[in-house]
């Protein structure tokens, strides 16, 4: 089984860091509705887009599954 967005993303913490992703990651750990299970693009970005607004940019997202995508290679 994939490892799920949300586990690779959990990789990214770092609260001493400024950098998009890890303020992504931080956010999405206090984000106790983010869905932990999903491994696919649509349903992340919708959920994302109605219910994060501690995401500033939608880019900051697609870097992040960007990276995901590099990781499960």
């Amino acid at each position: 089984m994939p490892k799920t967005f949300y586990e690779f993303l959990m990789t990214q913490r770092n609260p001493e860091s400024y950098e998009p992703v890890a303020s992504f990651a931080n956010n999405a750990f206090l984000d106790s509705a983010f869905p932990k299970q999903e491994t696919q693009f649509e349903p992340l970005s919708k959920y994302l887009e109605e219910n994060a607004p501690y995401l500033p940019s939608m880019t900051i997202f697609d870097d992040a599954w960007q990276l995901y995508l590099a990781a499960l290679a």
